[in-house]
């Protein structure tokens, strides 16, 4: 439904007209896309850190799993393969040749989770299977370079205050100082890449308008 009235405060031109959708038919418009990794469906959900990705990542794989009959398809987060703060960016040859080559070819893949409490990459692998849809979740999931193999491209959104009290509140102040880096790091990458203009879809991570959060989100372009 429409919804007028709203300012959307997303960081990039957006209209002020804001649009509820369910996660359900989004589900429905991925599966009826084409596959372009392999027989994969990509689906990218990219943003700034604390703007509600993952719970979005979450709530699409819920509803995707309802329509496959309970197949949850797997989600695979970018802070997983990062090797610590400074490989903010420079993960992505690492996850390309673990997850993104082997379904390429309609093989499985897997990666080691980096723990970031140990500050080392765990020895046990995390498989990743040919399933019909994979959704990559973090700061560059939906970056230039994946652009052509990807089913669709969400770019989530919200206040920047709000995303680093989030941040704080879930990792605590002593992340500060690394916080603030990876902010300005992020806000380069985003200028630079046109993620949020290139997206297919951009969300308002922080809505104001009463909704149920677990079935639907709100639109802002």
């Amino acid at each position: 439904m429409d919804v007028g009235g709203a300012a959307a405060r997303a960081s990039v031109d957006v209209p002020t007209v804001v649009v509820v959708e369910a996660y359900a038919e989004l589900a429905r418009r991925v599966l009826a896309g084409p596959a372009r990794l392999g027989r994969t469906r990509l689906v990218a959900v990219d943003g700034p850190s604390g703007a509600g990705k993952s719970s979005f990542a979450a709530h699409l794989a819920d509803a995707l799993a309802v329509l496959a009959g309970g197949d949850r398809p797997p989600v695979v987060h970018t802070d997983d393969l990062l090797d610590g703060w400074d490989d903010q960016l420079t993960f992505w040859p690492r996850l390309d040749e673990q997850v993104l080559t082997p379904l390429r070819v309609g093989r499985p893949g897997a990666y080691r989770r980096y723990s970031w409490v140990r500050r080392c990459f765990l020895p046990r692998p995390v498989p990743v299977p040919a399933a019909p849809v994979l959704i990559l979740e973090g700061v560059s999931a939906a970056r230039a370079l994946v652009r052509p193999e990807l089913s669709l491209a969400v770019f989530v959104t919200a206040p920047a205050p709000l995303r680093l009290a989030r941040a704080v509140t879930r990792d605590g102040q002593e992340i500060l100082p690394e916080l603030r880096r990876w902010h300005a790091g992020e806000r380069v990458h985003f200028a630079a890449d046109d993620t949020a203009n290139r997206a297919d879809l951009v969300v308002d991570g922080a809505p104001v308008l009463p909704h149920d959060a677990n079935r639907y989100y709100v639109r802002i372009r």
